[in-house]
């Protein structure tokens, strides 16, 4: 009979909250998905690594933004959210979420006389301890900038797509209604549970022996890989090159997915790469049915077996209709945890550890609402330099256009080679997409 890890986690974490003591009751301990669980795990075995910090970054005219009023309205919102005003650790070796006071911080980040606003969010990003809080809402500003930076950062392990809808608007309302940070009539325990418990039903029903097998046929031709990590972000300088396309519309909307994982696929290829079949992950997932829309990490990492040599990035028409249709497969299993996969690649004999070669982060801006802050809408801006999880990695975001940013390891690969790599890279989505090939 097929074991499930997701089924042997939930024994010893309702083990641990039975058995918990006063100080630490049953009822302050909520479990955690399997995405939470791998974040902490990778943080226990290497306590030196790097948290995992999603951030977002807005400019405002100098000004607008009033501290305290903007960590009242933090503090407001993480009343209201387990992930926001717990803890997460181990107990007898076991991922939990301890509930306990707000976990958030609000600082202006100095530069310095000298400094940039961008370099000051950057090193404070850096600096981030591993049992820092779970939000973190840092501002700067140069003495002669005439914008001000706000980085809204949260704990990757407390974040996902759906998340950082919930945290811009939940700001935004808290900061326009300035009430007094006073216990929320509710702080969202019952929701966050069971919404975990949701999510964990379903990783459980999907590590299925046909999940098992169907994960072992689709990545069992897996190699070993080089350098790439997946204990979380490295500490290693890195490069980053973006470009706007138009939005795509029609039917091409629905093959902006898919021809994104071809032209990463290209991209690697370019880099030299494409002598053997690469894992390419990206996040994917929600919030099970009927789950309330609680702030937390609910997706999973599906990885995608980007073929070996000139096939690369060179999908045609029919080539494309063949990948999506294997991407929606995937997605039918989608739910499988990244361990159980991993287990299930190596049962059919792929030379993989699990470690990615290239990730892949989409978001639908039409899904999360602007910063409103003082009447004025943030002017999202991005960052270079952050760390990577993985030797490369392709963000798109889909709003009015198709804003592409590639980073990639700087120690691994050189400058030109990349920005080479990433000219494949869209012309692989033009290609697809429409638009000049030049």
């Amino acid at each position: 009979m097929h074991s499930s890890i997701t089924a042997a986690y939930l024994a010893r974490f309702r083990s641990v909250a039975a058995g918990s003591s006063a100080a630490d009751s049953g009822d302050g301990l909520l479990p955690l998905t399997g995405a939470q669980r791998r974040f902490l795990i990778a943080r226990r075995r290497d306590p030196q690594s790097r948290t995992d910090v999603v951030p977002l970054f807005f400019a405002y005219p100098r000004g607008t933004v009033d501290l305290p009023r903007l960590h009242r309205a933090a503090l407001r919102l993480a009343a209201s959210h387990p992930a926001l005003h717990g803890s997460f650790a181990t107990v007898r070796g076991t991922p939990v979420l301890r509930l306990g006071g707000p976990s958030v911080a609000v600082e202006r980040a100095e530069t310095g006389p000298d400094g940039t606003a961008e370099e000051a969010l950057r090193r404070a990003l850096l600096d981030w301890p591993a049992d820092g809080p779970a939000l973190r809402l840092l501002l700067a500003a140069a003495p002669d900038d005439e914008e001000e930076l706000l980085a809204v950062a949260l704990d990757h392990a407390a974040c996902d797509e759906q998340s950082l809808g919930l945290v811009t608007a939940g700001l935004a309302v808290a900061y326009a209604e300035d009430g007094p940070a006073e216990p929320a009539a509710d702080d969202g325990s019952a929701a966050y549970r069971e919404a975990v418990e949701l999510q964990l039903a379903a990783e459980d029903a999907a590590a299925s022996a046909a999940a098992h097998a169907y994960w072992a046929a689709r990545l069992g031709g897996l190699g070993g890989s080089g350098d790439a990590a997946d204990a979380g972000p490295a500490a290693r300088s890195t490069g980053m090159v973006t470009h706007r396309l138009p939005a795509a519309t029609g039917a091409a909307r629905g093959a902006v997915f898919p021809a994104l994982l071809d032209a990463v696929g290209a991209a690697a290829h370019r880099l030299g790469e494409g002598d053997r079949a690469l894992a390419l992950g990206y996040p994917w997932g929600g919030r099970p049915p009927g789950a309330a829309p609680v702030v937390g990490c609910f997706l999973n990492t599906l990885v995608h077996p980007a073929p070996a040599g000139p096939a690369a990035g060179q999908a045609d028409r029919t080539g494309l209709d063949e990948l999506s249709a294997a991407w929606w497969d995937d997605l039918d299993h989608a739910d499988t945890p990244f361990d159980d996969v991993v287990r299930a690649a190596r049962s059919a004999g792929a030379r993989w550890s699990g470690a990615l070669d290239g990730l892949l982060t989409f978001e639908d801006l039409q899904r999360r609402p602007p910063l409103v802050l003082a009447g004025t809408a943030g002017r999202e801006t991005h960052l270079a330099g952050r760390p990577l999880a993985a030797p490369l990695a392709v963000s798109a975001s889909h709003g009015d256009d198709l804003l592409v940013r590639l980073a990639w390891d700087r120690d691994r690969y050189p400058d030109v080679a990349a920005e080479a790599a990433f000219e494949a890279l869209l012309s692989t989505l033009r290609r697809h997409l429409g638009g000049p090939a030049a």
